[in-house]
């Protein structure tokens, strides 16, 4: 006998068991919509990691297009007008929202009765009766309903949810959540970003919309879905030059029956950021950035004693939006409770905002129906 050949047969008729078992999965078919949202480098400049495919890009500003076309080198046959036209051509899987927040709607609207599933950039809507619209879309035509943050994917975010779940530093008492950067006019964003972000009707608001959404989200996850029992805010416009029409400085308190949660978004930090801060009985967690995360247990009145550790990237599938969303629609990942990305997470994050706005115009603390 050739035991040469044979083995050969073997591993030939073992590979295509595999093969047949476990087919290789294809990658996710995304949309793009809208260009205008300079997060939408995130998803245009990736590397091709396999887990994601765009196969069609809504933006009507031609010149725009083009521009982001020259510089991540996709093709101009790919972009249409309206998002009818993409759909009709394309039949995506998902597609990722980076327009106004304005916007979201609208492509929720279009694409959930299609089977879609969708994935907005933060927050999740303009405001909370856009949000309820969207969270029935979603319900009614059973589609995934995401909501990106960068701060998701932070491992010193995570790290300090698994610590705080631990019992590290006891129980909770305070949040200290801080985002922001010193303006977006400042910053020199894109015009196209520029005019919508700093209007009221396409933003919802300048800075507590932009920068409080985050403390929100984390506020919530951190607590595990529990409601605040009232918000009170307060915004200011320090910046009446360069935001004349919004708000650039907020900050919001959550009251919950043993803890609270200080969320400062801002756009007047001399320098951006993005960091946790988590008090509790016997100790404290400090996420400082995206990976370093410090923590001190308290030692006497005054004192204590300090660690410092650096952190890697998430592992895959939670370690990148879209590999997420692939992941979650093809069913390999199953969204836990409250999850930052969740539709349950972020609609509580628009009864937050929304109570956060009341409260700064009336000058009144909202009580919020549990």
């Amino acid at each position: 006998m050739n035991w040469k050949i044979l083995r050969l047969s073997i591993f030939s008729i073992s590979f295509l068991f595999v093969i047949q078992v476990f087919p290789q999965q294809k990658p996710l078919r995304i949309g793009v919509i809208g260009l205008t949202h300079t997060h939408v480098h995130g998803i245009l400049g990736r590397p091709d990691d396999g887990n994601i495919q765009i196969v069609g890009i809504v933006e009507p500003n031609r010149e725009l297009a083009m521009r982001y076309a020259r510089e991540h080198g996709f093709s101009m046959n790919i972009v249409y007008k309206t998002m009818s036209e993409m759909y009709t051509a394309c039949k995506p899987e998902a597609v990722c929202a980076f327009g106004s927040i304005f916007e979201h709607l609208g492509v929720v609207e279009f694409f959930a009765p299609k089977g879609v599933h969708v994935m907005v950039e933060k927050p999740l809507a303009v405001n909370l009766e856009h949000a309820k619209k969207m969270e029935s879309l979603a319900k009614q035509y059973h589609i995934q309903l995401l909501t990106n943050y960068e701060t998701t994917w932070y491992p010193s975010n995570q790290k300090t949810n698994e610590l705080l779940k631990k019992g590290l530093i006891g129980d909770a008492r305070k949040m200290v959540v801080h985002d922001g950067h010193r303006g977006p006019r400042k910053l020199g964003i894109s015009s196209e970003f520029l005019d919508w972000l700093t209007d009221p009707v396409q933003n919802g608001g300048g800075a507590i919309i932009d920068f409080g959404c985050y403390g929100t989200n984390l506020s919530t996850w951190l607590m595990d879905g529990k409601k605040p029992n009232s918000v009170t805010a307060i915004t200011q416009q320090l910046q009446a030059e360069n935001n004349p029409k919004v708000d650039d400085e907020s900050i919001i308190i959550l009251k919950y029956d043993q803890s609270n949660s200080i969320i400062q978004g801002s756009w007047d930090w001399p320098i951006g950021r993005k960091d946790l801060e988590v008090y509790g009985l016997t100790g404290a967690i400090y996420a400082d950035n995206k990976y370093q995360l410090r923590t001190r247990m308290a030692e006497g009145y005054d004192g204590f004693k300090e660690e410092t550790v650096k952190l890697k990237d998430l592992d895959s599938p939670r370690n990148d939006p879209f590999t997420f969303l692939a992941a979650l629609v093809k069913k390999q990942i199953a969204l836990t409770p409250y999850e930052l990305s969740s539709l349950e997470n972020n609609m509580i994050v628009m009864e937050i905002l929304d109570a956060a706005i009341r409260s700064a115009k009336t000058g009144k603390t909202i009580n919020l129906n549990k």
